[in-house]
């Protein structure tokens, strides 16, 4: 279906990164779209500069979502808000675990059930699930983050049966290392994390992930892309790692 049958789109963590190039992206195509992000600056600069309609709202308050979501009937919607603490199980804290499972699954299951029937009803929608190659992929040190991505995988594909017989349209989308902000909310503001993550490398930007979304929903209605797995041409996941025992 492409972009000139939907009318609305709801996108989230939409302050800054792949969220605020989705606004734009989607601002561009003609969309009313409307910006839900905690950052209220940036996100009301973002409104000035696009017309997007801001939302000052974290994606976990269920009461604020879920009048959002009955006011205003949602032909597109993106699941781009996130969190990371970049902790392996044996030394996770509770409050970090509680907070990724909150907002990377939580606030997308919430969303999903509030916006999906009335795509069902009206015979048109498109969910937009952003998750991360961490969904399909083991690297140290992120468990819970690994847990909540892998379970947006399964739900992306879930929603389709779950809606099966409508032209309901589900796209998860599965970045690599992108150039964006999220290191520095992660890892701390500081020329260090910049140094780590981003300078030197040959990365996407969030315009390249926004293209892609605009691709998925730009096609035919007779067409789903249900996954679509973005990485730099430089980075290769997976591999195998053998450990010999620290004792007899």
């Amino acid at each position: 279906m492409p972009f000139s049958d939907y009318r609305t789109a709801l996108v989230t963590g939409a302050s800054s990164g792949i969220g605020a190039a989705v606004v734009e992206r989607f601002r561009a195509e003609g969309l009313e779209v409307h910006a839900v992000a905690r950052s209220g600056d940036a996100l009301h600069e973002l409104a000035a500069r696009t017309g997007c309609i801001a939302h000052v709202l974290d994606v976990t308050d269920l009461a604020g979502i879920t009048a959002l979501c009955r006011s205003i009937p949602f032909d597109i919607l993106v699941n781009n808000a996130g969190v990371d603490r970049p902790r392996g199980i044996l030394k996770a804290e509770p409050e970090d675990i509680d907070l990724l499972v909150d907002v990377n699954l939580r606030a997308v299951l919430h969303l999903c059930r509030l916006v999906v029937p009335g795509m069902v009803a009206r015979d048109r929608g498109h969910v937009i699930n952003v998750s991360s190659i961490a969904a399909a992929y083991n690297f140290g040190g992120n468990t819970t983050y690994h847990a909540t991505k892998a379970a947006v995988s399964m739900l992306s594909r879930q929603l389709r049966i779950d809606a099966f017989g409508k032209r309901l349209r589900v796209t998860e989308i599965c970045p690599g290392r992108v150039a964006t902000e999220i290191f520095a909310h992660v890892h701390g503001d500081s020329p260090e994390t910049h140094e780590r993550f981003v300078r030197g490398f040959e990365l996407p930007e969030a315009r390249d992930i926004a293209d892609a979304i605009a691709f998925a929903i730009a096609a035919p209605i007779a067409v789903n892309i249900g996954h679509m797995e973005i990485t730099p041409t430089l980075q290769v996941p997976g591999g195998l790692s053998t450990a010999r025992p620290t004792a007899p």
